[in-house]
């Protein structure tokens, strides 16, 4: 991990974890939520390492905010 987006979106994958095991009720569709948001993580890591630092910042934290929602489910 060389960049602070790679360090950040892993962080927030893991984060993900956590949040599917201790605070969802573990079914199908939620994961597949949180996947939906890994995914996004994982675009913003790349983007981020390209050098656009403030569309990677928005998917960032639209990602945080879908599973977010997701977990209310």
């Amino acid at each position: 991990m060389t960049t602070v987006f790679d360090i950040l979106t892993v962080t927030c994958f893991i984060g993900l974890v956590i949040a599917f095991f201790q605070f969802t009720d573990r079914e199908r569709a939620t994961l597949l939520h949180f996947l939906l948001a890994g995914v996004v993580f994982a675009v913003a890591n790349q983007v981020g390492n390209g050098g656009h630092f403030y569309l990677a910042a928005v998917l960032v934290l639209a990602g945080i905010g879908y599973a977010a929602l997701g977990a209310r489910r």
